[in-house]
């Protein structure tokens, strides 16, 4: 699966429009922009010059993932800073014929640094609307907290978002070290109760009881990664009754050893069971992957019929209008119908 995929394939994902629904803004900052912050700042501890930091970039193992990411959310301090982000992000999104992308933006990680929500709110907003103009791509947010942080950092963040999140927010989530996730009913309660979808991470290191506490006690909407279920069928017939959608990012499953080998990834029997999956990048820039890539992966996995239901899927799964929902599923449907593949 290390080859490249024939001409057919990578035309095919080009041309798919595509929607991205678990994609962290801190995890897609590229080494250029890390660098540009950097320097902005005068943030030290890093490599001088843009070749060393590349280098320094590529992914090796997870500490050194979490190194990256750290360093990252070092740099963004200002509002300006979360703008570029913000801009740089929806530019390659764009680039990838990505329509519409729901972000998932660590929120806590800012706030316990001192910067105000409202720096960080007002810098993501201003870049999406301009983004939007720009590139015709749509952001929505999803702040987060860290699961192992405890509840006093959840509140913390509940409180941010319901005080200073611009209607562009649609769900709260919590993500970090896969911890229990009972201690934050209260929390996903008042979330929900602001109208927020409750879009927690859960299984992917934690097992299924990770999943079921997502769902009983948070009230999940959509489970961010959940590639765990396929241990426990009844689970598994739950969300497929239900239709509770799974956000599957392959790449940083791998990156994160939660899969040994992508050959080994559940994602085929997870279509197979019913599940209502969707495809990811998760934190791309760091991982070494963008969407285009995922797919690229679940077409060696799937074939290119899988492609089309992963892209309807995306849009089913997204809290887009229905309107807008259904004028993207009838453009995946036009493509699939070009290439001569059979429409869902």
């Amino acid at each position: 699966m290390t080859q490249d995929p024939p001409a057919f394939v990578r035309s095919l994902v080009a041309d798919l429009p595509k929607v991205e629904l678990h994609v962290h803004l801190e995890g897609s900052m590229p080494a250029e922009t890390l660098f540009e912050l950097a320097k902005r700042h005068r943030v030290t501890g890093l490599p001088d010059t843009l070749e060393g930091l590349r280098k320094w970039y590529a992914f090796t193992d997870f500490p050194h993932f979490v190194e990256v990411y750290l360093a990252s959310v070092r740099t963004l301090r200002e509002e300006a800073d979360f703008a570029l982000l913000t801009s740089v992000v929806a530019s390659r999104l764009a680039a990838q014929n990505v329509r519409y992308a729901e972000v998932h933006v660590s929120l806590y990680t800012h706030l316990m640094r001192g910067v105000p929500a409202k720096v960080v709110f007002d810098g993501i907003d201003r870049a999406r609307i301009e983004a939007e103009r720009e590139h015709g791509v749509q952001l929505r947010w999803i702040p987060d907290f860290p699961a192992d942080f405890g509840v006093e950092a959840a509140e913390e963040t509940v409180n941010a978002v319901l005080r200073y999140g611009p209607p562009s927010v649609v769900g709260f989530g919590v993500g970090g070290v896969e911890s229990p996730l009972e201690p934050y009913t209260e929390v996903f309660g008042r979330a929900r109760a602001a109208g927020l979808a409750a879009l927690p991470h859960a299984g992917e290191h934690g097992g299924p009881e990770r999943v079921r506490e997502a769902l009983d006690a948070l009230g999940a909407e959509r489970i961010g990664h959940g590639i765990d279920v396929m241990e426990d069928p009844a689970l598994v017939a739950r969300l497929v009754d239900e239709q509770v959608p799974v956000d599957v990012s392959p790449t940083s499953n791998l990156r994160t050893r939660a899969v040994a080998r992508i050959e080994d990834h559940p994602l085929p029997a997870m279509l197979d069971a019913g599940l209502l999956v969707t495809l990811n990048s998760d934190d791309p820039t760091m991982f070494g992957s963008d969407l285009s890539g995922e797919y690229e992966i679940a077409h060696a996995l799937l074939g290119a019929r899988g492609l089309v239901r992963l892209a309807r899927n995306g849009v089913e799964a997204s809290y887009l209008g229905a309107a807008r929902r259904r004028a993207l599923a009838a453009e995946i449907d036009a493509v699939a119908e070009r290439y001569g593949l059979p429409v869902p």
